[in-house]
């Protein structure tokens, strides 16, 4: 081949492209805190009204209930913004799996320790879902790098959690101390729930909400008409009115605000709206219900909500107030 023929063969082959980086991820905007800000809002007062609702009303009957409110709530919007639930099975599994370990299980175990304990101190039980996701995520699932601040805050929220419940052990086992384990247990499945939900991302976070909510109140029904016998039931004004303000408010609004801060901040900020959730969910305790704190919940409140800021903060910012600390 002569030379110039060559030359000319190399000058014309295309240039070699380069390699396409991954993409950035997505800044978080004062919007997606909002959101959060929301959900927090949205599942605080879930523990408040439930003591209301429980008056009256047995717990299968009101998680069916609330359940059931909020699903048909949701079918009417998803019908004004023209969208459909999905019909392959594929979506409705996930979704009976989601539903189980996000709703179902863990809100029949609160519901009934609610019988027991007090409003404020389920709150703060409920509230360490972040602690818990981390210890999954640290010791299992491993898909978030683990630092000594993070452990930190676990440490801090976990020693929360026994000054809560520690004066109650040191009497030996309770009813009362059965109930806030119960409320524990409920916290590890939320957790559970929070990391493998983001398998959900490809539905719209309404779609989500609404089927999970449906295939819940549906499960639940048949053993509501078994075991509770709803129609011999004489519920006040206040439990209706807590069932209704719960299931739009608390399931159906917080379950979508749930899935878009999964979409569009992760698993462990999302999570940190339990640590927004103490002081809004005491505070509606004490508002609504008249409750007293007591001195080894106020104690347990702080550790926890100590140890949840510590697993949040992101770590650039935490060198920043240090450095400006000492200069």
């Amino acid at each position: 081949m002569p030379k110039s023929t060559a030359l000319t063969e190399i000058e014309a082959a295309p240039a070699p492209q380069p390699v396409s980086s991954p993409p950035e991820p997505r800044q978080h905007n004062w919007r997606d805190y909002l959101l959060l800000l929301a959900l927090a809002c949205c599942w605080s007062s879930t523990y408040p009204l439930t003591k209301i609702g429980l008056g009256s009303i047995p717990p299968i009957t009101f998680i069916s209930a609330r359940s059931l409110i909020a699903a048909a709530f949701l079918f009417v919007v998803l019908r004004i913004r023209g969208l459909s639930l999905p019909t392959d099975a594929k979506a409705w599994k996930l979704f009976a799996q989601q539903q189980t370990i996000n709703s179902t299980i863990p809100f029949l175990m609160i519901t009934w320790a609610q019988l027991y304990v007090p409003a404020s101190s389920t709150v703060v039980l409920a509230s360490t879902t972040p602690i818990f996701a981390f210890l999954i995520t640290w010791g299992i699932t491993r898909h978030e790098p683990a630092t000594l601040l993070k452990l930190a805050g676990a440490i801090l929220g976990l020693a929360g959690t026994v000054a809560i419940v520690g004066l109650d052990a040191l009497g030996g086992l309770s009813r009362d101390l059965v109930a806030e384990l119960a409320i524990l247990l409920a916290t590890i499945s939320f957790a559970c729930a929070t990391i493998f939900g983001l398998r959900l991302s490809e539905y719209d976070p309404m779609v989500v909400a609404a089927g999970s909510l449906l295939f819940g109140g549906c499960v639940l029904l048949p053993f509501s008409l078994v075991i509770e016998h709803p129609w011999t039931l004489r519920p006040t004004p206040e439990a209706l009115a807590a069932a209704a303000t719960m299931g739009i408010f608390s399931s159906a609004l917080g379950l979508m605000l749930f899935y878009m801060c999964l979409q569009r901040l992760g698993t462990l900020t999302t999570n940190a709206q339990g640590y927004l959730r103490i002081p809004i969910g005491v505070g509606l305790s004490v508002l609504l219900l008249g409750e007293s704190v007591p001195p080894n919940l106020v104690l347990g409140l702080v550790l926890v909500m100590a140890g949840v800021a510590a697993m949040t903060v992101p770590a650039g910012a935490l060198r920043r107030v240090m450095q400006r600390l000492r200069g």
